[in-house]
């Protein structure tokens, strides 16, 4: 399920893709209310029927909302509008976690074998 730039979730308007995972996607979005940008993370609607993994969607609000530090990005709200379920948090500019951890991409990588250099 990809939303559209300018698709509005409650008070959220979606600005553009920002990532994939395996409990959905993430997008960078305008908080109309406080005038601020988030990341709302999405919850597909087949993984969002399944009991189970809503249940371990809530916990990952939940479990992140409890921790405090600047590290960790703040939760602001875990909800549903328009039937799609997401966790509104902080949106951090920068690197993401993976590009920190693997900071050559596979595509890379493989442009460095080819040319017989190292990466």
């Amino acid at each position: 399920m990809t939303l559209a730039g300018g698709t509005k979730l409650g008070r959220y308007e979606i600005r553009s893709k920002i990532g994939a995972g395996g409990m959905g996607e993430v997008y960078l979005a305008q908080d109309a209310q406080l005038r601020r940008r988030v990341a709302l993370k999405i919850l597909p609607g087949d993984l969002a029927s399944n009991q189970d993994r809503m249940r371990r969607f809530i916990q990952e609000a939940q479990s992140a909302a409890a921790l405090n530090h600047p590290n960790i990005a703040h939760v602001y709200e875990i909800g549903e509008a328009e039937g799609v379920n997401f966790i509104a948090m902080e949106f951090v500019e920068g690197k993401t976690l993976r590009e920190k951890i693997h900071p050559f991409t596979c595509s890379r990588a493989a442009a460095f074998r080819t040319s017989g250099r190292n990466p």
